[in-house]
């Protein structure tokens, strides 16, 4: 049997595209750096059945297969490889269940954020994860443990994600984790399967985490004359207790050129303006307006005495604009032409110290790198235009160096992909590497899930 007549075995042929009747947005995701590449096959199953038929035959034919959610990605982890499968999950969108007394709910990895929070807001709970674009899926989220805006308060992706259900390259079927919050019953494969960029096995249900959605919000604007006063500012805001859904900081050309892109007007007098040279953006949720005016006087009497030249309580509308902007700053960036896009991250006490280091890189270089960053929880997303590659190499080899040297990583919640797999591979532990290598080769042991993502393109280089 060919390997076209077991795949068309496998799934439904309507549900398979070959060669050129494959759509470009099979070839890449939203990463800058990494080439689009057309795949050999492209099979959107319905069901784990089907998931676990396709593997089975990719198994026996050591054909390299590829998982694909809804593109949104930065890093390239979905970029396939002329021979490979592409396993797309848009078929597979159902929400299985919301459960009101467990505060969970049960999806296929196709359903998207925003399909998830339509059903949600009705019952009055939220999934909390919001990395800032909500046409993202589930699967893809749990891929590549997915952030956000919200982490500093309700942290990420592996934070929320209770039990998998997933399909091994073999074809086998596992569930891991459940309906609780804590278990003791050995190895918890859950959280090693969160965040592996598709390299282990291929997710086909998640039970995720809900909470109470609150329905009082107020977002606060603070410039400041340098970021050096911002960040210091950033674990005294943490360390207050008004408990922060969002803390963001905003350069000031970043954030002229993300207003400018939804055409937001905020107010700020022109003598803030010429003064300010970053801003921080803090969002407050609570249950009872009276708390949240409460958190907001106590929240800015402490942003006056941090440094700030103004406090400003955004109307709602402005507010939405505010933060509808910042979620768009990648596609700001791409629009202005950007070289590469970032998203290191470092201990938040260690933020004024980074961000002295990225000064003096992007200086020594001649590059330009703007930035804004979930500043609460110390992830900084870095635009860097540079466009010398070889001198732009240099520039993200020594941005991830410096992070790393600070106790940071290399990416907080975008993932290594193929983008900054070199990087990953040159400054990580050798140790560490080598036993994720072993890792990879018990999981898959002929090297067919995501091949050239994360690690090597072999098993056991």
């Amino acid at each position: 049997m060919t390997v076209l007549d077991a795949l068309t075995a496998a799934v439904d042929p309507a549900a398979l595209h070959i060669g050129a009747a494959i759509s470009d947005d099979y070839a890449h995701d939203e990463a800058l750096t990494v080439a689009a590449v057309r795949p050999a096959f492209v099979a959107a199953p319905s069901s784990t059945a089907e998931v676990a038929a396709l593997l089975a035959v990719a198994a026996a034919h050591a054909m390299p297969v590829t998982a694909r959610g809804s593109g949104t990605g930065l890093s390239g982890a979905c970029t396939p490889t002329a021979e490979s499968l592409v396993i797309s999950f848009e078929r597979m969108n159902a929400i299985i269940e919301i459960d009101t007394e467990n505060f969970v709910a049960v999806v296929q990895p196709g359903v998207t954020l925003a399909q998830l929070d339509e059903a949600l807001a009705p019952l009055g709970l939220v999934y909390p994860v919001y990395p800032g674009e909500y046409s993202a899926s589930l699967g893809g989220n749990v891929a590549t443990n997915a952030g956000g805006m919200r982490a500093v308060k309700y942290g990420v992706t592996r934070h929320q994600v209770l039990g998998l259900e997933a399909v091994l390259p073999t074809g086998e079927v596992i569930r891991t984790g459940g309906k609780f919050v804590k278990a003791t019953a050995g190895y918890d494969l859950t959280q090693l399967i969160i965040g592996s960029e598709g390299t282990l096995a291929l997710v086909t249900e998640a039970t995720l985490r809900l909470y109470p959605r609150a329905p009082h919000t107020a977002t606060v604007l603070a410039p400041f004359a340098t970021l050096d006063v911002v960040t210091h500012a950033i674990p005294r805001i943490v360390a207050s207790g008004v408990g922060p859904m969002i803390l963001e900081y905003i350069d000031m050309i970043t954030l002229s050129a993300i207003t400018a892109h939804v055409g937001l007007d905020l107010g700020i007098p022109a003598t803030i303006k010429d003064t300010a040279l970053a801003y921080l953006v803090v969002m407050m949720e609570q249950t009872v307006a009276t708390r949240l005016d409460e958190d907001v006087e106590s929240l800015a009497t402490q942003l006056a005495d941090l440094g700030a030249l103004d406090v400003y309580v955004l109307p709602g509308a402005a507010a939405a604009s505010l933060i509808d902007a910042r979620e768009k700053s990648f596609w700001v960036a791409k629009a202005n032409n950007a070289d590469d896009i970032v998203d290191i991250v470092v201990p938040r006490a260690s933020l004024p110290d980074f961000m002295e280091q990225v000064s003096a890189i992007a200086g020594a270089s001649g590059s330009w790198i703007a930035g804004c960053g979930h500043a609460g929880d110390g992830n900084v997303h870095l635009s860097v235009f540079q466009a010398d590659p070889a001198v732009r190499s240099q520039v993200l080899h020594d941005l991830f160096a410096a992070g790393m040297r600070l106790g940071g990583a290399i990416s907080g919640e975008h993932g290594i992909g193929r983008a900054k797999k070199q990087y990953f591979l040159e400054l990580e532990d050798p140790n560490k590497l080598a036993l994720m290598r072993r890792i990879k080769n018990a999981f898959d042991p002929q090297g067919i899930l995501n091949p050239g993502t994360l690690l090597d393109g072999t098993v056991n280089a």
